[in-house]
């Protein structure tokens, strides 16, 4: 039998040109899936074939796990302190094996045996497949759409497929059996049946290297694509940059004629490009990706990363795009929430925060409206600020003396402090894992506390209108901080 073990195992390998070691690890795995058949409960059992003699050992096994960790599968693992009492040397994460009895081939029966390996060359084949595909370094897959799937079409491309999902389709984009496609290669899912490649036709990647292949200066590296933003099947938008002062980085993706943009136009569907020239300067950035628009002002809220954009009636429209589109592609482009006014909503917002900040200085540095709008005109828009902006330059200041800059400054670190002590006192009894939340400082923290919101399990209960109304931010971050609390959920649920 052991004999026919090594010639079965021969023949497989030649005939499916895989190495002998996968054909013995399939048979392994038959024998071990037998025997597990004959013992009671979930048991751990390895096989291991001599190579040469074609002779087989069977073992049971058992994972030894920390003390404290406790038994998750009891017929598979063994705690460390029982593993040490029969190996002293023995480590965490290691096996404790004992032999059993190994079945025989014939008693496994051939059917199931055969399945088995089959299955099992069927995957090493597959692998060996995508291994070689994907050693090519290739990001764009170039087939012919094979057959539909649950709404997902598979792609083939030579002896693999891939899967371009619905979700990453470009909209109203009808594909059907035997078209030519291209797709970008997001990764490769040994998990999925039969087409293991995930694709995208809708990602920005998949336009960054649709231009990569038409320009060839970006291959060469004298331009950059430094962002891309897309609304796919509809338009994007994507920032160049010139590493070369000799070449034109927008007419260059342009081309003669519109030769190179309108290539990838046409493989995406008559998707609209508009190129913008990255900038360093975030504000300049922004006036770019605006365009069409013409900006008149702009002004950057660094510590939000916001900026307010000020318009004309006449570029209002223009520069919030049909639907909000223009300003929600320039805002993903350049990283920066916008937010689109006119002169007037300017002048209203900046006319409330002026006052906001004037009551502030004059209730909490016990000030008159003079010396709080001088403040204010010399640039200072909080007590922070005032506290500890070097005293130099507080004391050019021309309509301050040094004594009042140094009571200016003595006030402020007073309030501050008095504050913090506030917050603390506040936030007693606030738990430590809320206290450990990412995006949660000592303000907001305060803020819950007072509002009865002491553990991370309360604030992951609130809704976003709820959570704005406790602490007055965004509707957008009062949302990423709600699901930043409840991540401890999905994961215990993905442990379970």
């Amino acid at each position: 039998m052991n004999r026919e073990l090594l010639m079965l195992v021969e023949a497989i390998s030649r005939e499916k040109n895989v190495e002998r070691d996968v054909v013995f690890g399939a048979v392994e795995a038959a024998l071990a899936q037998a025997t597990k058949k004959l013992h009671e409960g979930d048991v751990d059992i390895r096989v291991a074939i001599d190579r040469d003699s074609g002779n087989y050992e069977t073992f049971r096994r058992w994972h030894v796990v920390p003390d404290e960790a406790g038994l998750q599968l009891p017929d598979q693992e063994i705690l460390l302190f029982e593993a040490l009492e029969q190996i002293p040397d023995i480590e965490v994460d290691e096996y404790i094996e004992e032999p059993v009895e190994s079945v025989t081939i014939g008693r496994i029966g051939a059917m199931a045996a055969k399945q088995v390996i089959l299955q099992k060359i069927r995957d090493a084949e597959r692998e060996m497949l995508l291994n070689d595909f994907m050693s090519r370094g290739e990001k764009i897959l170039v087939g012919t759409v094979k057959r539909m799937d649950k709404g997902d079409i598979i792609v083939e491309a030579g002896r693999v497929e891939g899967r371009l999902r619905r979700s990453e389709m470009i909209p109203k984009e009808n594909l059907r059996n035997g078209d030519r496609v291209r797709a970008m290669i997001m990764e490769v899912d040994l998990t999925l049946r039969g087409a293991p490649i995930v694709l995208s036709r809708s990602s920005p990647a998949f336009m960054i290297e649709l231009f990569r292949a038409e320009v060839p200066e970006i291959e060469q590296g004298l331009l950059e694509i430094k962002s891309c933003a897309r609304d796919a099947g509809s338009r994007a938008k994507i920032a160049v940059l010139s590493h070369d002062k000799r070449v034109d980085p927008i007419g260059t993706c342009v081309g003669v004629r519109g030769t190179r943009v309108n290539s990838v136009t046409t493989e995406l569907a008559g998707e609209r490009v508009d190129i913008v020239l990255w900038s360093e300067d975030p504000a300049q950035f922004v006036i770019g990706a605006l365009a069409p628009a013409n900006v008149q002002s702009i002004v950057v809220d660094e510590e939000k990363h916001s900026m307010d954009v000020v318009v004309d009636e006449e570029n209002l429209a223009i520069a919030i795009g049909r639907g909000g589109q223009n300003v929600r592609l320039a805002s993903d482009l350049t990283g920066w929430k916008i937010n689109i006014m006119d002169a007037a909503e300017s002048a209203q917002k900046q006319a409330e925060e002026t006052t906001g900040i004037r009551e502030l200085f004059m209730a909490k540095l016990d000030v008159d409206q003079e010396i709080a709008d001088i403040l204010i005109e010399e640039g200072f828009t909080s007590l922070e600020q005032v506290a500890y902006v070097p005293l130099q330059e507080m004391l050019e200041i021309e309509s301050f003396d040094e004594d009042t800059v140094n009571e200016l400054r003595t006030r402020a670190k007073d309030v501050l402090l008095t504050m913090e002590i506030a917050r603390e006192e506040s936030a007693e009894g606030v738990s430590q894992d809320l206290r450990d939340l990412e995006g949660l400082n000592s303000e907001l923290i305060a803020q819950l506390a007072e509002a009865g919101i002491k553990t991370r399990d309360d604030l992951a209960d609130l809704a976003t209108d709820e959570l704005t109304d406790i602490t007055g931010q965004s509707a957008e971050d009062a949302t990423a901080l709600i699901m930043k609390a409840r991540e401890h959920w999905f994961t215990g649920e993905a442990a379970n």
